[in-house]
């Protein structure tokens, strides 16, 4: 009786180590998770910035006077536009 319990112990450990193994255990991603890895240049209350932050998260931070200007794949990229229109802080219109 005790060696079929044990039998049935370790294959009922077998089944989910093989069943974790295949369907993936649970993982738990933030909330925010930054997905998007895109760098945008924002002109945010009369300021250029370049952040990683969508449209909608750029105005939810700095209010409704925002517009992107620009997008690329890299922040050099991204910051060379910045500069290349007056540089980060630098005043900026929204049109």
């Amino acid at each position: 009786m005790k060696k079929s319990t044990h039998l049935m112990l370790g294959a009922a450990i077998t089944l989910l180590i093989a069943f974790a193994s295949v369907v993936g255990l649970p993982t738990f991603t933030p909330k925010y998770s930054n997905v998007d890895s895109k760098y945008r240049v924002f002109c945010a209350n009369g300021k250029l910035e370049v952040e990683q932050r969508t449209l909608e998260q750029q105005k939810n931070a700095r209010g409704s006077s925002v517009c992107q200007l620009a997008e690329f794949d890299t922040l050099s990229d991204a910051e060379k536009y910045a500069e290349n229109h007056g540089g980060k802080g630098s005043d900026c219109k929204c049109d």
